[in-house]
Formats: structure tokens, C-alpha cells, sequence
């Protein structure tokens, strides 16, 4: 009910914006058609019609913004409500049953075990929302050390393929050819925190069967390149960048539902900025696949560091 209000609201806003500069625009050609010999009057005139026409176009775009922005954050709310009260009832469900009734041992490991992933998805939701604060008012400058990527996304695939219940070969993971260890200075939480959600969200959007291809290259011998392709539902091309925004989540087909809560590409990209990198998204187009690349300054030792790694 309320995204239809707004979106009528909108329109209202749009079509009242179209009339007020289509009036301002006339009544300008009629004061210069009746006083065409006045001519400091016209220079006047235009440039009161002009700051007239740039205040009506400049509150309608705020006006448009501010609808889409309260959408966006109605829809967070949803569904981090739904993402909270869901695996709540569902634990306090399965307490209510062995509290009321006597179940075997195998049923009741049973009930731990979903508990545990209940317990677990309700922590990963809460965690989202405080790290989602917490870099928005994080300074950039701060304590980072020297890590190795390799280690870093192996261990975070070996973390989804347990959270998700995957075989080892849907996620596979590729570097450059050679002994080559590639580092970058950063926080090693946040990395964390930006690769598992890159991933998540290619196992999310795959429900068709989980296929995950990543990759750790070099780029320009300047930058470390995380690439993560996937072959699930793919992108819209005008979704590749929205994407990334707080709140956004792109349109959904009917047939297929993707529980979120809109903040994890967003963490992903705050992240990347925040270590003097970027984020992008290539895609062919809606069920084609999305391939996500993260780009991070490479860190290059010292003398003294590459005779303590060797």
C-alpha cells in the first residue's frame, strides 16, 4: 500500500513539475512577445524565468529522490523484519516442541542442528546491519597489515561451502601460474566481511545449481584483481551500478524470490573504497550470470620482507 501511494506521489510530483515549467515557459514567450522593444525588461525577464525553471526542476528532482530513497528504505525495513522474525519463530518453535513433548536423541540433535543454522543466519543478519553503521562513520586512516589474498578467500570459500551445505567442486578457486603470493594492506575483518558477502550472494543468486568460478590475478602489476563468476539469474544492465547502493536490491523475478536485506553489495563496495579500491559488476543480461570484480592496490614487500617469506 505504501509503495503505491509513493509511487503515485511521484507521478503527482513529476506531472506537476512538467505543467509549473510548461506555464513558465509560456507566460516568458508572452512577456517577450508584448514587450519586444523593452529590452533590459527582457533580459529581466529571462533570467527570472530561468531561476524560475532551474527551482522547479531542482525540487522536482529532490522531491522524485526523497520517494525513491523512503522505497528503498520501506523495502530494508521489510526485509529485515522478515530476515529477523523468521529464524526467531522458527528456534522458538523447535524449544516449544521439546519443551512439550519428548523426542529421541536423533530428533532432538536434529532440532540443535537447525537451531544452530537458524541461530547462525539471525547473527549473520545483525552483523550486517552493525558493520553496515560502523563503516559509515568509520574513518578511512587506521591500523591495516599486510595480507595475503589466497588464504584469505580460500578460508572464506571454505566457510560458505559449510554455511550452504555445498561440495567442494561448486566453488572453485584459481591464481596466477607460479609460486606468486600476492598481498594488500587492509583490514583483514573487512575483507573477510567483503569477500564472504560477494560470495553469498553468488550462491544466493544461483538457484539453479551452484557453479562459482574464482580467480586472483594481476592487473597493470599495480593491482590485485578478485574476480567471482557465477552462472545464476544475472544482472538487468541498468542494475549493474544501482546495485551498490545502500538499501537498492534489483527487481526480482516472479518465479524466483532472493531473501536480503540490500546491504551486502553495499558493504562490499564501501570496503573496497575504504582500501583505495573498487567494485564492478559485468553481465550479459537477466539468467546469463554475473561476474563480480573487486580491485585492490597491490602491496609490494620490502628487501627485508621477501627474505622472511622466502
Amino acid at each position: 500500500m505504501n509503495l503505491t501511494r509513493r509511487r503515485g506521489a511521484k507521478a503527482i510530483f513529476i506531472t506537476l513539475g512538467v505543467f509549473l515549467t510548461a506555464l513558465a515557459l509560456t507566460l516568458n514567450i508572452t512577456w517577450i512577445h508584448n514587450n519586444g522593444r523593452r529590452f533590459a525588461l527582457d533580459i529581466v525577464g529571462v533570467l527570472l524565468f530561468g531561476i524560475l525553471i532551474a527551482g522547479v526542476v531542482l525540487n522536482t528532482v529532490f522531491l522524485v529522490r526523497e520517494i525513491r530513497r523512503n522505497e528503498r528504505q520501506d523495502s530494508f525495513l521489510n526485509a529485515v523484519t522478515h530476515e529477523l522474525k523468521t529464524p526467531i519463530a522458527s528456534i522458538r518453535l523447535y524449544l516449544d516442541t521439546l519443551a512439550r513433548r519428548p523426542v529421541d536423541d536423533q530428533q532432538r540433535q536434529r532440532f540443535y542442528a537447525i537451531m544452530r543454522e537458524d541461530t547462525d543466519r539471525l547473527l549473520g543478519t545483525v552483523e550486517t546491519i552493525l558493520k553496515a553503521g560502523e563503516l559509515g562513520h568509520r574513518q578511512r586512516t587506521g591500523q591495516r597489515t599486510r595480507i595475503e589474498l589466497y588464504p584469505l578467500v580460500a578460508n572464506c570459500i571454505a566457510t560458505v561451502l559449510n554455511r550452504h551445505h555445498l561440495k567442494p567442486e561448486a566453488i572453485t578457486l584459481a591464481s596466477v601460474p607460479g609460486d606468486v603470493r600476492l598481498y594488500v594492506m587492509g583490514n583483514p575483518d573487512d575483507l573477510r566481511t567483503a569477500v564472504l558477502n560477494l560470495l553469498d550472494n553468488a550462491v544466493k543468486y544461483s538457484p539453479n545449481g551452484v557453479d562459482i568460478q574464482c580467480r586472483i590475478g594481476i592487473e597493470r602489476y599495480t593491482w590485485v584483481v578478485l574476480s567471482i563468476k557465477d552462472t545464476g539469474l544475472g544482472v538487468a544492465s541498468r542494475d549493474l551500478k544501482r546495485i551498490f547502493k545502500r538499501f537498492y536490491r534489483a527487481a526480482s523475478n516472479d518465479r524466483v524470490k532472493i531473501k536480503g536485506t540490500g546491504l551486502g553489495l553495499f558493504l562490499v563496495s564501501t570496503i573496497a573504497r575504504q582500501h583505495g579500491g573498487s567494485i564492478r559488476a559485468i553481465s550479459e543480461g537477466v539468467h546469463r550470470g554475473t561476474t563480480m570484480l573487486m580491485r585492490l592496490p597491490l602491496s609490494i614487500a620490502n628487501n627485508s620482507t621477501q627474505r622472511e617469506t622466502a
